[in-house]
C-alpha cells in the first residue's frame, strides 16, 4: 500500500514542477520584438514552420508580421504547460508555443478564442 502511496506523491510532485516561467518570457521577448518594430527578432522567435508558412510569396516574415500588426501581448495571465506545448495567455494576446532544444518558440500569435471551435490565429503554423 505504500509504494503506490509513495508513487503518487512522487507524480504530483514532478508535476507541481513544471516550469511556466521559459514559456512566459519566450511570449513576452515575441510580443516585446513586435512591438519595437524589431520583426527579424520577432520571426527569429517563430517556430521554423511557422517562420515558412506566414509570408505570401515574394514577401518576407518581417514583412508579414509588421502587416498583420499585431496588437501589444501586455501582462501575462495564466500559463498551461503540455509537455513540449504550452499556451500563454496574455491581456491582449494569446499565444502557442513548441519547446525545442535549443528553446520556446512561437507556433500561433494574435489567437482569440472561438468557443468551443479551435483559437483564431493571425500568426500559425
Amino acid at each position: 500500500m505504500r509504494l503506490p502511496l509513495a508513487l503518487l506523491a512522487l507524480a504530483l510532485a514532478a508535476a507541481c514542477s513544471i516550469d511556466t516561467t521559459a514559456p512566459a518570457r519566450a511570449a513576452e521577448r515575441f510580443h516585446a520584438a513586435v512591438a519595437a518594430r524589431k520583426d527579424e527578432a520577432a520571426c527569429a522567435m517563430l517556430a521554423r514552420r511557422t517562420a515558412e508558412k506566414l509570408p505570401d510569396p515574394g514577401e518576407t516574415c518581417p514583412q508579414a508580421l509588421q502587416a498583420l500588426e499585431l496588437g501589444p501581448g501586455g501582462r501575462v495571465t495564466g500559463v498551461e504547460v503540455w509537455g513540449d506545448e504550452a499556451q500563454v495567455r496574455m491581456a491582449g494576446d494569446t499565444v502557442f508555443l513548441h519547446r525545442y532544444s535549443y528553446g520556446w518558440r512561437v507556433k500561433a500569435a494574435g489567437c482569440e478564442p472561438r468557443g468551443d471551435l479551435p483559437y483564431d490565429c493571425e500568426v500559425e503554423d
